[in-house]
């Protein structure tokens, strides 16, 4: 797969020392993003979507949840890249940072539902541990993310399988389809904002 390059807009060509177009970096990209450039979120995916989804693996570890919490990192990253500050470090550190914070956030909310549970069961009594409660939540989760990708196209549900969760890049993905590249990266742009609607993400 080639190196993503910068859109090409009269005048806003990045060039090296040697005046030859340079490929676009991740800091480019997102300050692209920042202004609703969808063409530089879509160079900017296969950036960010494998370290995003290595951080979040290892803090939340159960792997329905892990490609949950990725997916609204990268939803995230969308649609809060104005805030993002260069001059406080990387574009992937930045997207790292998110996607550690909200890794941490569901950890802490799985365990302060345990908590709840456990005082719960002591004062009533019942079972330190309630399997049918925690079951039923987790499979409500599940369901909330498999009922959002029915609400997609078929391109566009293969698409985001394809290239989220089995980490394929565009153009991998393009001729598993035998769907040109463009419309493949449309259709996962597409996906992306209707899953972020269905989903709720804030």
């Amino acid at each position: 797969m080639r190196d993503p390059v910068w859109p090409l807009r009269r005048g806003d060509e990045r060039r090296d020392e040697r005046g030859d177009p340079r490929p676009a970096t991740a800091e480019d990209l997102l300050a692209q993003v920042a202004k609703g450039d969808e063409s530089a979120f879509e160079q900017l995916y296969p950036l960010v979507a494998g370290p995003v989804l290595g951080v979040v693996r290892r803090v939340v570890r159960d792997t329905a949840q892990t490609e949950e919490v990725a997916q609204e990192v990268l939803v995230e990253l969308w649609r809060t890249a104005p805030r993002y500050d260069p001059a406080k470090g990387s574009a992937l550190t930045w997207a790292l940072t998110v996607a550690h914070r909200r890794a941490v956030d569901r950890v802490r909310s799985a365990q302060a539902r345990s908590d709840r549970e456990q005082r719960f069961c002591a004062e009533s009594g019942a079972r330190d541990f309630d399997e049918v409660a925690e079951a039923v939540t987790t499979n409500l989760e599940r369901e909330q993310v498999r009922r959002c990708l029915g609400s997609l196209t078929t391109l566009q549900r293969e698409s985001v399988e394809l290239a989220y969760y089995g980490g394929r890049t565009y153009s991998e993905v393009a001729e598993l389809l035998n769907t040109p590249l463009g419309t493949v990266k449309t259709r996962l742009r597409d996906g992306l904002i209707r899953l972020r609607d269905c989903l709720g993400v804030a």
